[in-house]
């Protein structure tokens, strides 16, 4: 199978994981907890790595977490996007598949190519449901560490995304850049 055959995976999703939280950061809840230092730094090197292979993505959906948001300013301006392109969703904070579903079926149909910034366990979990098995890394969890990136070849139709209806293109960790 071809993967990317734009006539069966005519578009593309790009999962980004948040960077490296603070653990010691003085927030009030989980939702509040800023980057550390590596994970503002990982950040703009990912978004920068983005740009440079050309996978910069025609909208944004992202958690509204702090360590998701910050990611994603330093990813996004790296890769030169603008505010307009860029839904902030609360539901993608701590999603499961079936939410996380039902956020990429109210994506922009005319999107091409849709990145997702957010949380494990539910993003690596979405890779899995996505991608056909011949596609996933031999591990089946744990593959998606902080500020890495999954770029899935995906089906039309955003609303309907059955299991394994991609396939994985690549995993990109800040420590391939």
């Amino acid at each position: 199978m071809n993967v990317r055959d734009p006539n069966r995976h005519p578009r593309e999703l790009i999962i980004l994981r948040h960077a490296k939280s603070d653990w010691d950061a003085a927030a009030v809840t989980d939702f509040e907890r800023p980057l550390n230092q590596r994970g503002q730094y990982d950040a703009p090197r990912v978004g920068q790595w983005i740009a440079d292979q050309g996978l910069v993505p025609d909208t944004v959906l992202a958690s509204p977490a702090l360590r998701a948001e910050q990611t994603l300013r330093a990813a996004a301006k790296a890769m030169g996007l603008e505010e307009q392109q860029i839904c902030r969703d609360r539901r993608i904070y701590g999603a499961g598949v079936p939410q996380l579903l039902q956020v990429l079926a109210g994506a922009p149909p005319q999107a091409a190519r849709l990145m997702l910034v957010g949380h494990n366990p539910g993003l690596e979990e979405l890779v899995v449901y996505l991608a056909a098995p011949d596609t996933l890394p031999e591990r089946a969890f744990g593959f998606l560490k902080t500020a890495t990136l999954a770029q899935i070849a995906m089906p039309a139709d955003w609303a309907e995304l059955p299991q394994a209806c991609g396939a994985l293109l690549r995993l990109v960790s800040p420590k391939q850049l």
